[in-house]
């Protein structure tokens, strides 16, 4: 083992200097093969926790401020879960405003949009929503390169939200279980992702990052079965290019997943060694793979009694792959993990199986459609307390198609359906199914910035 690790130091130590004899031959002049030419390198897909883009290559526009309204209507046939589903019609507002801006070293992107949702026979669940996301990347340097992020929505239910089934797929490992969606309640959510690269070396890089997620339900009466979560991660990696399409890496990765309930909190801590491997076929196009050995340590809150469960300890295999391509007219991006995650709403964290897919085509130059899917099994990973085993799978799908009309008005039609399995968690075990019809009118306005 000793030898292995000098062997592997020397390698990471001796990179500069490879790189300085690839790229200057023995008069000075530039040998770089083709394959090389670009000297920045990128942060590969499972190491840097970025949502894949859905606009297609001709809608791609930055520099821009942003600012309009959108109205929607939409049909429910599951608006409050629990043991008596109603069905209702929902009109929303949603007033938004964006601000999109780039140039050499910094790109940043502020969105904010409050909402206000009014329903037809249940006005006692008309609620207003908040939404504010910020999005920074800063090469502070030729060679070092800052990237931050923070959401933060406050909403009565997720269906309220413009951007519900577009399709957020990510290739990263440590992205917030989003999986159960519990009926309307209102809830709370922040996701935040601090990460810093350096590129020492023509075709080397080094990175680590540090994340935080936390998920609260205003009254737990509305969301029986379920509960509050938080998380708290952080990570380092290797990432090394072989060629201008061939990246290879290493990253180690920790987590702590916290439910807080009534009789205490159950804690997870995990520690991952994985390697990762990303092909670029052109710069619009990237397929990812990784997998590596998962550690876990889990500890139950005392139940009845006073009686403390022994701690849950397992080694399990985490693995997954994503694909992204964004042409002209058509943007495709797909994803799977396996991997231990926050329980997302159950009372522990769980053995994830997620899978999700994206794919929008613009039909005309004004019309485009759009589908989006997902589908999660969650398997607690302890003893699951009062209530039995909470072990289930969500699976949802939209499909909206949208029209353009002019400079400003947009339209949008789409189906949503979602289904539920948890036999132990009430708010979704009694109406599993929930089927969403919607229509929605927007009026935006867009500034160049800087022109």
């Amino acid at each position: 083992m000793l030898t292995r690790a000098c062997l592997i130091l020397s390698l990471l130590v001796s990179a500069p200097l490879w790189c300085q004899d690839d790229a200057t031959g023995a008069n000075g002049t530039d040998t770089t093969p083709d394959t090389t030419n670009d000297t920045r390198m990128l942060t590969p897909p499972p190491v840097s926790s970025q949502t894949y883009p859905t606009a297609t290559g001709s809608e791609a526009r930055s520099n821009y401020l942003r600012y309009g309204v959108g109205f929607t209507t939409a049909y429910s046939n599951n608006i409050v879960g629990g043991t008596n589903p109603l069905s209702d019609v929902t009109y929303s507002i949603s007033p938004s405003i964006s601000l999109d801006e780039t140039n050499s070293t910094l790109h940043s992107t502020l969105s904010y949009s409050p909402g206000f949702t009014f329903y037809q026979r249940e006005s006692d669940l008309n609620a207003a929503d908040q939404n504010l996301s910020l999005n920074i990347t800063d090469r502070l340097s030729p060679h070092f390169t800052l990237s931050a992020r923070d959401s933060l929505m406050k909403s009565s239910s997720i269906f309220n939200q413009l951007d519900f089934g577009s399709g957020g797929v990510s290739g990263g490992t440590q992205g917030p279980n989003l999986s159960l969606i519990p009926p309307v309640a209102d809830m709370l959510t922040n996701s935040a992702y601090v990460g810093v690269s350096y590129q020492f070396a023509m075709n080397g890089m080094i990175g680590a990052s540090g994340t935080f997620t936390n998920l609260h339900y205003a009254n737990s009466a509305d969301v029986a079965g379920l509960s509050d979560s938080n998380s708290q991660g952080g990570s380092l990696f290797y990432s090394l290019r072989a060629s201008r399409m061939h990246y290879f890496g290493l990253s180690y990765q920790y987590q702590r997943l916290v439910s807080p309930f009534t009789a205490g909190q159950s804690e997870t801590q995990t520690h991952t060694v994985f390697f990762f491997y990303t092909l670029y076929p052109s710069s619009t196009f990237s397929i990812s793979f990784f997998g590596g050995p998962q550690y876990s340590d889990t500890l139950q809150p005392p139940i009845l009694l006073g009686l403390q469960l022994p701690a849950s300890r397992a080694w399990t295999p985490a693995a997954g792959a994503s694909l992204s391509w964004q042409g002209r007219l058509t943007s495709v991006a797909l994803s799977y993990q396996h991997v231990i995650s926050g329980g997302g709403g159950l009372s522990e964290a769980v053995h994830l199986d997620g899978a999700s897919a994206s794919i929008r085509q613009q039909i005309a130059r004004t019309f485009s459609a759009s589908l989006g899917a997902a589908y999660a099994q969650n398997d607690m990973i302890g003893s699951a307390l009062f209530g039995g085993d909470a072990n289930g799978h969500t699976l949802s799908g939209t499909v909206s198609v949208s029209k353009q009309f002019g400079e400003h008005l947009g339209f949008q039609l789409g189906y949503t359906r979602l289904h539920q399995d948890y036999g132990s968690v009430p708010a979704l075990a009694s109406t599993p199914d929930t089927n969403r019809e919607f229509v929605s009118v927007s009026y935006q306005f867009s500034r160049p910035l800087g022109r």
